[in-house]
Formats: C-alpha cells, sequence, structure tokens
C-alpha cells in the first residue's frame, strides 16, 4: 500500500513523461473520441488477469488478488457476474484464447514467479477444466492470439527469467503444437490484435523491467510464416491490453516507474497508422480486454504500479 501523500507527486511525475511522450495523455485528450462506461464491478480485485468472450460472455481468469485460481463470468445481458470452476492450479500472467466453444489458458507464472507451459481447456457448458498438451516453451507474461482454428503464443519472459521470441502455435484439434519463425523483438507483458489474419505484437518490455517499455509493433503473416515491421505505438508501454474491432486494434493501459496508463490508442492496419481516443476512466496495468458486439470490456488490473488490484468493468464503444 502507499503513502497517500506520495500520490500528488507520483501523478505530476506520470503526466509530466506522458506528456513529453508522442500520442501521449495530452494526445488523448485533445484527440479523444468513444465513449465510455461503467458496469458492474468483478466479484473480485485483481491484476494480471486475463479477459476472454465465448457464447454472449465475458470470463476473467487468474491473476493476482484474493486468489488465482479464480474464475468469474459476466453476463452483459443483466449486468452481473457469478464464479465458474477455478483453475486447476493458482497462475498469473496467463495467455487465454477461444476456439471451438472452449476456453484455452496458456502458459503463465506460478505462484512462485516460476514460468509454466501448462495448457488447460475449459468448457463452460460443463463448467469443467480438463489438461492438454504443454506448451514447447514454458512462459509467462506472453500473448497469444487466434488464426482460424489455431492459436499463436509469442513472446513472454522463459528460462532464466530472460525474454523469448517464442511463436508457437496450438492446434485444439488435435491438441498439437508446432514452433514457427521467431518473434524479431523479444520482449512480455506485450498485447496482440488479430486483423485480417494477421498478428500484431504490440508494446512490452525488456526482461520484466516496466523501466525498460517499448513502443514496437511487429506484424506476423502465418501463411508466410514471416515478420515485419510496422509503425511503433505513440506510448512506449506494457502492461496493457488490447482487442481489435472493425479493422482497428485498441491498446489500453499499461504501467512505467511514474505510474499507470490511462491510454485508449488504436492502429489501423490498413493504413498503418495510430490514433488516440478518449482515456480510460481507471488508469490500471495487468488488465484484460474483449470484445462483444461493438464494444470493448476494460476490466480489473492495478491502479498503482506492481502489486495493486481493481474490480474495474469499464466499457468502451468507439
Amino acid at each position: 500500500m502507499r503513502n497517500a501523500s506520495m500520490i500528488p507527486l507520483r501523478r505530476i511525475q506520470a503526466t509530466l513523461v506522458m506528456i513529453g511522450l508522442a500520442g501521449g495523455l495530452g494526445a488523448a485528450a485533445a484527440q479523444g473520441t468513444g465513449k465510455w462506461e461503467t458496469r458492474a464491478p468483478m466479484l473480485s480485485s485483481r491484476t494480471e488477469v486475463a479477459a476472454v468472450e465465448l457464447g454472449g460472455k465475458i470470463y476473467v481468469i487468474g491473476g493476482f488478488g484474493r486468489s488465482g485460481d479464480l474464475v468469474e463470468e459476466f453476463d452483459p445481458a443483466t449486468n452481473s457476474w457469478r464464479r465458474r470452476a477455478p483453475l486447476p492450479v493458482p497462475l498469473h500472467h496467463v495467455g487465454a484464447a477461444a476456439v471451438g466453444g472452449k476456453i484455452y489458458v496458456i502458459g503463465g507464472y506460478s505462484g512462485r514467479w516460476d514460468a509454466v507451459d501448462t495448457v488447460y481447456e475449459y468448457d463452460p457448458a460443463a463448467d469443467r477444466w480438463r489438461t492438454r498438451t504443454p506448451m514447447p516453451t514454458a512462459r509467462g507474461a506472453l500473448a497469444v492470439g487466434v488464426v482460424g482454428d489455431r492459436i499463436l503464443a509469442v513472446g513472454g519472459v522463459g528460462h532464466a527469467r530472460r525474454n523469448t521470441g517464442a511463436n508457437e502455435q496450438y492446434h485444439p484439434a488435435s491438441d498439437r503444437w508446432s514452433r514457427h519463425a521467431p518473434m524479431p523483438t523479444p520482449r512480455d507483458h506485450l498485447a496482440v490484435g488479430m486483423v485480417d489474419g494477421k498478428l500484431y505484437a504490440i508494446g512490452g518490455r525488456v526482461d520484466g523491467s516496466y523501466a525498460r517499455n517499448l513502443a514496437v509493433n511487429e506484424e506476423y503473416d502465418p501463411a508466410a510464416d514471416r515478420w515485419r515491421a510496422r509503425a511503433q505505438m505513440p506510448t512506449s508501454r506494457s502492461g496493457i491490453a488490447a482487442a481489435a474491432l472493425d479493422g482497428r486494434i485498441f491498446v489500453f493501459g499499461g504501467e512505467s516507474p511514474a505510474g499507470t496508463f490511462a491510454e485508449t490508442e488504436s492502429y489501423e492496419p490498413a493504413k498503418n497508422e495510430w490514433r488516440s481516443w478518449t482515456p480510460m476512466p481507471t488508469a490500471r496495468h495487468g488488465l484484460g480486454a474483449a470484445v462483444l458486439g461493438k464494444q470493448i470490456y476494460v476490466l480489473s488490473g492495478g491502479p498503482t504500479p506492481g502489486g495493486s488490484y481493481s474490480s474495474a468493468n469499464e466499457v468502451f464503444t468507439p
């Protein structure tokens, strides 16, 4: 818990840093459009979670807080939450994606900050988990995306607590993994978005240090198994969340030594351009984001750098 007397100074420092960055808080305020709404808070306060939409419901999985095995389901139609079957083991900094009516939770850290290679499959209809074939490279703070019926897992912190550029694909139908061209810039606490069958790996940090944040944006074409650099994110940040909607990838939040970010920025691959939107009502890192319809639900996350928690449920409509 931080000293209340330090709050104004930290906010001033964060503001100065963000104003000095191209596309930072000042740009977001000047260019901001889009609408934010607050919905029913989560049942628990957490950070370093994963969020997934499936069947019109949103699932928030794992993280730091009361317990790292928590799974909570949000029903936007009733603006209500309920607990679901917990993860088989407590985990944080996982990757999660939905394919074929199931949710897959990939990698992450155990409670002792050991990177894991585990894959767990959740069936919402049965409210049951089962273990699947492990990922080839154990890692936490990775990012995942879906192309067709495959899950792409990129980056993270692996062996000896160093970054990996691992790019591995999981095929749920056959329960098998395959290795592919590594990400050019190894990093962790990044986010990915998928547009037109391509993966965009955005932001992140070097070897787990948010004092070494990145603005990198790299495009991966699974069909060609090839990467290329694209326009960098205006604000260097990590501990972010991303979601794709209508041909744009929206990136939310993050942290640095100066504070947490409220930035909402989007990347449009067709134009290779970034723009700023109205900032989040609650600045935070370690959050999750999931698309439902024409809205993005931005959930949980820490309001101050490091080990802080929230039950935030804020919805963005571009």
